[in-house]
């Protein structure tokens, strides 16, 4: 029997940006290494439930090879804090949001920031392809890392 993956959910605001990227690109990986995780993403806050994600987040990954046009998004959820096992938050809001849902300890343990030393993947919402590409290079190397340190 083999074990149950471990569960892993990206965490950004809106969910059509910075998230589903961060959920394609690790799963992507996850894949790529033969590691069993399964992954998901959802938005602090519910502006675009339902919605595909943003199609220049989606021109940024078929640029990559990757595909998440199906992805739809989700808001957050305190049960989201039960299901996973590591939650990912791209920014110190976004870490605040998902904290404020904790009940316990051992739920608080599970949300950190995605990157390391306290930074923040910026949302690239408001600007120009050139920021999602950015944002993608930020996620990839977050998710190498993982996938090397956190997740084998």
């Amino acid at each position: 029997m083999q074990p149950q993956p471990t569960r892993v959910l990206m965490v950004c605001l809106g969910n059509i940006c910075r998230s589903p990227m961060a959920e394609g690109i690790l799963r992507h990986r996850a894949a790529e290494a033969g590691i069993n995780i399964e992954v998901d993403s959802a938005g602090t806050a519910g502006y675009h439930v339902g919605e595909a994600p943003d199609r220049r987040a989606q021109q940024a990954m078929a640029e990559q090879g990757m595909d998440i046009s199906g992805l739809r998004g989700r808001q957050l959820k305190a049960t989201d804090l039960d299901t996973f096992d590591l939650i990912l938050v791209m920014d110190h809001s976004n870490l605040r949001n998902t904290l404020a849902l904790a009940r316990t300890d051992v739920q608080r343990k599970k949300v950190r920031l995605l990157l390391p030393d306290a930074n923040e993947v910026p949302d690239p919402y408001y600007g120009e392809m050139d920021g999602f590409r950015a944002v993608f290079d930020m996620i990839d190397d977050a998710a190498g890392e993982l996938l090397r340190n956190t997740l084998k």
